[in-house]
């Protein structure tokens, strides 16, 4: 399947059943039927899914914040660190764990080869940490069994035996109180730095927290 996104909403999809549009789940057949529909969309998006936007508020504007975000670190990986190698970079990556798929928001790798498990939020969580830590481990297991370079990650690009880092990328202001208790119990093994962006994100990612 093939999603197509505009700033990280995904608004059409190709699959072997032939191209359809909507958003979520509300998908139909991409047929000239609904070609008038699908310019005024389009022409919707382009205006209020914008750092330009004139109206804030607007369901296409509020959508889907943290894929907008993660689109944003996938464009410009050094908005965040200028030690990440932009070759690599991916988002949702499967990751298996005793049967169980989870999805990472962003995987990559440092200019010195050490693997990046990157958690994205948009707003307050009191879960993302133990998110993280859940995705580290996947990756930790993937990495010591071979698995990224044998499903065609990484290619050329040789990979740290070290552990990897773990960065949670949220607007400063939106991290949870309770993150800083909760760090406090997390193994030392686990390397993880907070990267607090600026509130105005979506007119361009400035770091304002680092730590």
């Amino acid at each position: 399947e093939v999603a197509i996104s505009y700033r990280g909403l995904d608004f059409a999809h190709w699959t072997l059943e032939g191209p359809t549009f909507g958003l979520g789940d509300a998908r139909e057949p991409l047929t000239e039927r609904v070609r008038p529909r699908v310019i005024r969309f389009l022409r919707d998006l382009d205006r209020y899914r914008s750092p330009l936007s004139p109206n804030t508020g607007h369901p296409l504007y509020r959508a889907a914040p943290e894929r907008w975000l993660e689109a944003l670190i996938l464009e410009d990986s050094a908005c965040v660190s200028g030690h990440l190698d932009p070759r690599f970079m991916y988002s949702s990556v499967p990751a298996l764990a005793a049967g169980d798929r989870g999805v990472l928001d962003i995987l990559g790798v440092t200019l010195q080869g050490r693997l990046a498990v990157i958690e994205l939020k948009a707003s307050e969580d009191i879960h993302m940490p133990i998110q993280a830590v859940d995705y580290w481990l996947r990756v930790r297991r993937h990495q010591q069994c071979g698995d990224f370079q044998r499903f065609g990650y990484f290619v050329g690009r040789e990979i740290s035996a070290e552990p990897p880092l773990v960065w949670l990328v949220a607007p400063a202001l939106r991290f949870h109180p309770a993150i800083d208790t909760i760090l406090r119990y997390l193994s030392p093994q686990i390397a993880i730095t907070r990267i607090g962006v600026c509130e105005n994100w979506r007119r361009g990612i400035k770091v304002v927290l680092r730590q």
